[in-house]
């Protein structure tokens, strides 16, 4: 079968390479999945950095998440299990961990629902507990994560607001449902958000991108508001003043969604019946901006490092085309 290989690190469009390699053999508790799509996630590009906190053995294979057909014909979700990630025509998962694809979304949405909307869900409800009626913030709102975040909370009842960087990407956010849109290019982040809220601020900031937008957050964020820290795709992580946090009550609340695999994996099936139902009733939909074939993948993962994409890119393995 083909799987994109990593045999040193460095930029994904400089080290991953497309070879034809032994189909994987499950072991205990693993089921072999048909790859029908794999998403690429921001840190598929870490991994191929070894700048990401999970670093597998070299070859690995990237590809974190997968919509995967089991042998009995079952569309599933899954993380692949790592060294042998999903940008391969067959992957190996933990049967435990398979979740079912909501049928109202195609291979690549259904791909898609997972780690971003996992995310998202116990960031905004899980850690933050977001209200109807509170406003809130989404940095990099028009990407993978903040696409999610934006279509929670919007199904949660709140305002939103979408920071985000370009005209092109401004006009992504408004179609996803941004009660706001503010481009970080072209405005003062903070100034535009106090106007829109009446000087009060953000109730919930959900923040995948730190660096300067971190320093942002801590400013335009309302009284007893929430920071929700879940990444730093600006490269930067940044330090926080705690005595600012003090003085302002507000509280940083950070997420990494990979611990609730082993500290409670029945709240990422509760979360995930709660996802599929937002799904099938339209609420929530995940914006797929590209569909590409398993020859791109290196080229794909190099874009979403390179921050130009918006949505989910998908790779769909020619075994895994549904006609």
């Amino acid at each position: 079968m083909q799987a994109w290989q990593v045999h040193e690190n460095g930029e994904p469009s400089e080290v991953m390479r497309l070879a034809e390699v032994e189909r994987p053999a499950p072991g205990d508790g693993q089921v072999l999945l048909r790859v029908r799509a794999a998403n690429v996630n921001f840190p598929d590009a870490l991994m191929c950095r070894g700048q990401y906190q999970v670093r597998p053995p070299m070859p690995f294979t990237p590809g974190l998440e997968i919509c995967g057909e089991t042998e009995d014909g079952r569309r599933v979700i899954a993380n692949p299990t790592l060294p042998r990630g999903g940008f391969a025509e067959y992957a190996l998962a933990d049967a435990r961990a398979l979740l079912p694809a909501p049928e109202s979304l195609d291979d690549a949405e259904a791909a898609a629902l997972h780690i971003g909307y996992q995310t998202g869900w116990f960031g905004l409800h899980r850690r933050a507990r977001l209200r109807a009626g509170e406003t809130l913030l989404v940095h990099a709102a028009a990407g993978g994560v903040g696409s999610a975040a934006v279509q929670l909370g919007k199904a949660a009842g709140a305002t939103v607001i979408g920071v985000v960087g370009g005209a092109k990407k401004a006009a992504v956010a408004r179609e996803l449902g941004c009660d706001v849109v503010v481009d970080r290019r072209a405005e003062d982040v903070v100034a535009a958000v106090k106007e829109a809220t009446g000087g009060r601020g953000a109730d919930v900031v959900y923040d995948s991108v730190g660096g300067a937008a971190y320093t942002q957050s801590a400013k335009l964020v309302a009284f007893e508001g929430r920071i929700v820290v879940v990444g730093f795709a600006s490269g930067t992580i940044p330090s926080p003043a705690l005595n600012h946090a003090l003085v302002k009550n507000y509280a940083i609340l950070g997420l990494h969604w990979g611990l609730y695999a082993t500290k409670d994996p029945g709240l990422i099936l509760r979360c995930h019946e709660q996802l599929a139902e937002l799904a099938a009733r339209g609420a929530i939909k995940p914006l797929v901006s590209e569909r590409v074939p398993l020859s791109d993948a290196a080229a794909a993962v190099q874009r979403v490092a390179d921050g130009v994409t918006t949505g989910r890119v998908a790779v769909i393995p020619e075994n895994g085309a549904v006609a």
